[in-house]
């Protein structure tokens, strides 16, 4: 089982032997089994890698993240065949009934509204008393925007009353940082599974590449939220991008079992899928955290 988040954030040079990813600096060569990969973020723009290497990392279907000069995500590789029955998939997916898709968005905005209010709770934040009222107003396919009315009494719970998700202070810049990380990891599910990422059940912007990715991604946020309100961040430096990265290698429970996130991950997309073709909530089992 693939595992490992490699992060290469200095002058590299990256190829492929027996197997293998070498890592080349000027000090040092290190080698690591793709086996035991499940991302590799180039950190630094001074990073070089061969052809090779990328379409070995494609073929194992590992998450290929680069990030800008800034040292933020700008761009991650998605291979363009993921699953050998992709086209059969894409046109279920395509066919996917209206109705069950508002049903598992519905299911994903009352979980994703739960586990604020759980780490609202946790906090010790009366505010969660709201939260516990929207969950009970929740409508189908969440018509009345619980979901948007949420967030506001829950971010200003955590940050401040003054706080909004649309600044570029230090704490927004780090919830973003985070909430690519777990976009990313539910992509490579997506598109290791055969299915389209721009064709969301509740997403639907035009514009948007991962639209699905952006659905599915909905209940694990509040991970993200509670590395952030921990680490207090006064800027979003290297210490800070490590402990969100270290995220994915947290151990979470799904199903009874104690699992890492990235398989996790794995495991909860798969049961979104079932669910979606065959109209079944039941198939769906959401991981677990705590803060």
């Amino acid at each position: 089982m693939s595992w490992r988040v490699v992060m290469v954030a200095s002058n590299a040079k990256l190829d492929y032997k027996l197997d293998y990813l070498v890592v080349r600096t000027l000090d040092e060569v290190k080698r690591i089994h793709l086996s035991e990969i499940g991302v590799l973020m180039v950190e630094s723009t001074a990073v070089s890698l061969t052809a090779y290497l990328l379409c070995e990392l494609m073929r194992r279907k590992i998450k290929v993240i680069f990030c800008d000069h800034d040292r933020n995500p700008c761009a991650e590789l998605v291979p363009v065949n993921g699953s050998h029955d992709s086209s059969a998939r894409i046109r279920r997916q395509i066919g996917w009934e209206r109705t069950v898709c508002q049903q598992v968005w519905t299911e994903i905005v009352r979980e994703k509204l739960r586990r604020q209010r759980d780490h609202l709770r946790c906090r010790g934040l009366p505010q969660a008393d709201i939260l516990t009222v929207y969950i009970e107003q929740l409508q189908w396919d969440d018509i009345t925007n619980r979901e948007g009315h949420a967030a506001k009494v829950y971010f200003n719970a955590l940050f401040g009353a003054e706080f909004t998700r649309s600044g570029s202070d230090p704490v927004n810049a780090a919830l973003n940082y985070g909430y690519s990380l777990l976009l990313s990891a539910i992509n490579r599910e997506i598109s290791a599974a055969g299915y389209l990422n721009q064709l969301g059940i509740a997403h639907e912007n035009t514009f948007n590449p991962f639209n699905l990715g952006c659905d599915f991604v909905e209940p694990l946020r509040p991970l993200v939220d509670g590395t952030v309100l921990e680490l207090c961040p006064q800027e979003l430096g290297r210490e800070e991008k490590i402990a969100l990265v270290r995220l994915l290698n947290r151990e979470v429970q799904y199903n009874g079992k104690r699992q890492y996130l990235l398989y996790a991950i794995r495991l909860y997309c798969a049961g979104l899928f079932r669910a979606l073709e065959s109209g079944d909530m039941a198939e769906i089992k959401w991981i677990e955290y705590e803060w």
